[in-house]
């Protein structure tokens, strides 16, 4: 099964690096999903986390990510990008579900 989500190649480099610190446990995996709230009505979700059984398991590029299996719907198609200039810095959501966004850029609602 392919992943539903789009990592450009900074989010990846990015990802990779955190996943290679001293917080992050060998047997986590790329968390991406939704959750109610937000200005718009949902966030995006992205940490690490362990797999559970409501989850489907992706592996693009050596990176393991995990995502509920519900929310597969929010999110296909959507590109995950990483900027790391003066003026932005941090991960960004490009999701072609969303019908509506915030200025924050993590919350979004989907008809």
């Amino acid at each position: 099964m392919d992943c539903p989500v789009i990592l450009t190649d900074g989010a990846k480099k990015e990802i990779k690096r955190l996943m290679q610190s001293d917080d992050v446990p060998e047997n986590y995996a790329l968390r991406i999903g939704v959750k109610g709230g937000g200005c718009s009505g949902l966030s995006y979700i992205l940490g690490f986390d362990e797999k559970t059984e409501k989850d489907d398991e992706f592996i693009l590029e050596n990176i393991r990510i995990i995502m509920e299996k519900g929310h597969g719907m929010y999110l296909v198609g959507m590109e995950i990008d990483y900027h790391n200039g003066l003026n932005n810095r941090g991960f960004i959501y490009n999701n072609p579900n969303a019908t509506e966004t915030c200025g924050c850029g993590t919350s979004f609602s989907a008809s």
